[in-house]
């Protein structure tokens, strides 16, 4: 019996070596998707009645994790990728001041300077939206990715209906935004909506329509330059496109291939750029040991009128879109694939919000992370080697913006009645004049009775929580 036992205990050990080994022999390369504006129901694999064909993101989720309760760090892009690179709350920065100033201080640990720090290759290619120091765009641009912790970025100051119109290479514009483009709208949609962009800067032979690809080109670009040293150095590359943000501008051959309109055929397009970069990835012989982040910012501009005309619901049946705070404004598609550590065609139900990416990814290097740093990302690591039961949550609560989830309960500040000039709660009453609703998603998942009136005593407490945690300084234990 005492050879059995130690039999077995040295097999045990055996294979938890390999086990570990397997995990921290070498830290993967991470490459880190986030899309613009795309909804929890617009890829396929987490709404099975989507009109949009999203062939590569499901793919994904085949091969990897779907988090189906994961949120934005905020409900408008700039806040959101605040939160996804720092791993702290937007509240604790002066997010609003991107148009003319960095938002993220010097000094300050993102994700890009903390595995930079570990021997990373580290590169962002797309839209950046967290500012620069802004003395003209014929002068360096600091204060952004490339001082920032990415050795290298080529993209965009913003969005793509937001000017002035330039490509930006690490500090410099690679040519100012000395020409001017007109505003332009389509007939058919919201003045916010189609081939929608505001009037201002553009640089010389600059096209809209051809962002896209062009990013997804200087994209594949860092992952074949990488190739051949990804043996020896670990890379990360943040890819951020523009779409399927406004402007729609799918090429020819997207055109009507959907049954969501303009916006479903630059989404398919949207989906066919991540298929190259993950072909990329395989034909650098890379792709077994990378783990890959794919997940959108916020929510769609996509409205019921939308729904009700297509056929197409962007948020998948819940109430909201980008601008709110109710789910369909920041619950977001996330997937996880990690060949090897993560077990394909899994999902999660824990509660998650992207200031977790940070401290996940930490985790995985192993990296540690400095004190104040990521103030409140959360490691969710064991979730996906498997070790962590769904029903023991990692976080206790998270907070979107004007809104705080503990368990199953919500609560929202204000009343929140428009989001992009038009109203959002519709038919559905709110109860009584409190200061918020709350919402209980177990039994209500598309927030349509307000509870704040019935639980006063639950919504007050929420509520003191909410304010209690905006009067710290970091929520990450």
């Amino acid at each position: 019996m005492r050879k059995l036992m130690w039999g077995l205990l040295v097999c045990c050990s055996i294979i938890c070596v390999n086990w570990s080994a397997a995990v921290w022999a070498k830290p993967p390369h991470v490459l880190l998707i986030m899309v613009d504006d795309l909804g929890f129901g617009d890829p396929a694999c987490f709404n099975p009645d989507s009109k949009i064909a999203t062939p590569h993101i499901d793919r994904l989720a085949r091969e990897g994790m779907r988090f189906t309760d994961a949120h934005a760090a905020g409900v408008v892009c700039h806040p959101s990728r605040y939160g996804l690179i720092t791993g702290q709350y937007p509240f604790r920065a002066d997010v609003g001041a991107w148009p003319k100033r960095p938002v993220i201080e010097s000094g300050q640990t993102t994700l890009a300077s903390l595995l930079q720090s570990q021997g990373y290759a580290t590169a962002m290619v797309g839209k950046w939206h967290l500012g620069f120091d802004e003395r003209g765009y014929d002068q360096e641009l600091r204060g952004g990715p490339a001082d920032r912790g990415f050795e290298n970025f080529f993209g965009f100051r913003a969005s793509t209906d937001i000017p002035p119109y330039f490509y930006i290479r690490n500090h410099r514009a690679e040519a100012p935004p000395t020409d001017h483009i007109a505003a332009h709208n389509s007939p058919d949609w919201t003045k916010i909506q189609g081939e929608f962009w505001r009037e201002g800067g553009i640089a010389p032979g600059l096209e809209l329509k051809n962002v896209l690809p062009r990013l997804t080109d200087e994209a594949v670009a860092v992952i074949r330059k990488h190739a051949p040293r990804s043996s020896a150095q670990p890379l990360l590359l943040y890819f951020a496109p523009t779409g399927p943000h406004t402007p729609w501008l799918p090429a020819e051959e997207y055109r009507g291939r959907s049954a969501a309109g303009l916006y479903g055929d630059f989404t398919m397009m949207v989906d066919a750029m991540i298929g190259r970069l993950l072909a990329a990835l395989e034909e650098a012989h890379m792709a077994e040991d990378t783990l890959v982040i794919f997940t959108s910012d916020n929510g769609p501009t996509w409205y019921p009128e939308d729904v009700a005309r297509t056929g197409h619901d962007s948020a998948a049946g819940l109430r909201g879109m980008k601008g709110t705070h109710f789910e369909g404004g920041h619950r977001m598609p996330l997937v996880v694939r990690w060949p090897g550590r993560v077990r394909p065609g899994t999902v999660s139900r824990q509660l998650m919000g992207f200031t977790d990416v940070v401290a996940t990814v930490a985790a995985t290097v192993p990296a540690p992370l400095p004190a104040g740093a990521a103030a409140d990302s959360l490691s969710f690591l064991p979730v996906l080697l498997g070790t962590q039961p769904e029903d023991r949550p990692i976080r206790e609560t998270l907070v979107v913006g004007q809104s705080l989830r503990r368990g199953n309960w919500k609560w929202i500040e204000g009343r929140e009645p428009v989001a992009f000039g038009k109203p959002q709660l519709g038919t559905v009453p709110t109860q009584g004049k409190a200061p918020g609703m709350l919402f209980d998603l177990a039994n209500d998942p598309a927030e349509k009775l307000d509870l704040a009136s019935q639980r006063a005593d639950l919504a007050e407490e929420l509520r003191t929580e909410l304010q209690r945690i905006r009067s710290t300084t970091q929520t990450r234990r």
